[in-house]
């Protein structure tokens, strides 16, 4: 088949729906924070207040990097707007708290680009986040961060996903623990090892400051999370994923997220502008959209993110705003042997070292 113009084979369009849009925990979660619980016994102390303030600093940061971000997608785009949701959950639902959710869709660019803030709190952490830390079973917490998820038109441009967030808990003995979480993730429909060397590039010198060893490192936790165990397969070319990370105190590991975030568009960009205007045959944004059906499958059938938020009580349509707008299974599909589609899981979807 020969190859069409992107133009001739637009995305089509999703009307964006304004009340149903907010945001969940990890699932769209950012950066996670707390206010802390004063009992009748308990005096708010120096150390408490100078939490609060950390944490008024780390919510303004996650704030201006979703208005950035989306200001940034918007202007590349140049068609679709980006609709700003600003919820605040209901008195009588399992989570409280407030976020707001930046959603643009059936743009020229991308067919969904959901990016959201959420700062929420619970009576009881729900079982996904205490697989690791049973003493905090049935603990209180609070949680912010910001999320995002960009699902493109044009099969040449990979999809994206970023995060960051810090979440603390109070335990029953009245002790605070506070931990932080996040990175990025890369999945591509037609590899370029190019964009793969660059995002992959991007996201080590943003660690590269606070130490030679955490790329590796959370690199590999990348590649073994954002695994389809019942498929063996990776969801895409991974990239960084850190969690339960504190090493550097409230202050150093807050520096370390932040250059994890600033460096989202540096790693991204490049790769939307380089492949964004390549023409694009049906069958291949067929193949685009049968490769969504494994990130649909991961995020729904291993995603911690998503279970944490529907088990905590979370936001149905925040939750799922993580998935693609179209997708598509086949039945024993096989790609032709030799072809790109093939080169896709054989070279490409493969956990490798792309850069020295």
């Amino acid at each position: 088949m020969k190859a069409r113009p992107l133009r001739s084979l637009r995305c089509p369009k999703v009307t964006p729906k304004r009340a149903l849009w907010g945001i969940s925990l990890m699932a769209f979660l950012g950066n996670i924070s707390y206010n802390t619980p004063i009992y009748e016994d308990q005096v708010m102390s120096q150390s408490n207040l100078e939490s609060e303030s950390f944490n008024e600093g780390v919510k303004r940061y996650l704030l201006n990097l979703q208005a950035s971000i989306m200001d940034e997608i918007q202007a590349l785009d140049g068609q679709a707007q980006v609709l700003s949701d600003v919820w605040q959950k209901e008195s009588h639902e399992p989570l409280q708290g407030h976020g707001i959710t930046k959603i643009m869709e059936g743009g020229e660019l991308f067919e969904r680009a959901g990016c959201g803030f959420s700062h929420v709190q619970g009576t009881s952490l729900p079982p996904s986040a205490t697989q690791a830390r049973p003493e905090l079973v049935g603990a209180s917490f609070d949680a912010m961060g910001m999320s995002l998820v960009f699902h493109p038109c044009n099969p040449f441009v990979p999809t994206v996903h970023m995060n960051v967030r810090m979440l603390s808990a109070l335990s029953k003995d009245h002790t605070r623990v506070a931990w932080f979480g996040g990175g990025m993730d890369l999945t591509p429909y037609y590899g370029f090892r190019e964009d793969a060397v660059h995002f992959h590039q991007t996201c080590k010198n943003a660690l590269a400051p606070f130490g030679e060893g955490l790329y590796p490192r959370f690199k590999k936790w990348c590649d073994e999370y954002f695994f389809l165990k019942h498929r063996q397969e990776a969801r895409g070319i991974g990239g960084i994923f850190f969690d339960d990370f504190y090493e550097f105190g409230n202050e150093g590991s807050f520096a370390m997220l932040q250059s994890v975030g600033d460096a989202f568009l540096s790693a991204y960009l490049p790769i939307v502008k380089r492949r964004s205007q390549t023409p694009y045959t049906a069958q291949q944004r067929a193949h685009q959209l049968y490769r969504r059906g494994r990130y649909v499958e991961f995020n729904l059938v291993w995603d911690r993110g998503t279970h944490f938020g529907l088990q905590s009580g979370g936001r149905t349509e925040s939750i799922l705003l993580s998935m693609p707008p179209l997708v598509s299974w086949s039945y024993q599909h096989q790609d032709p042997q030799g072809s790109p589609e093939s080169a896709l899981l054989k070279e490409f979807l493969v956990p490798q070292n792309w850069v020295s």
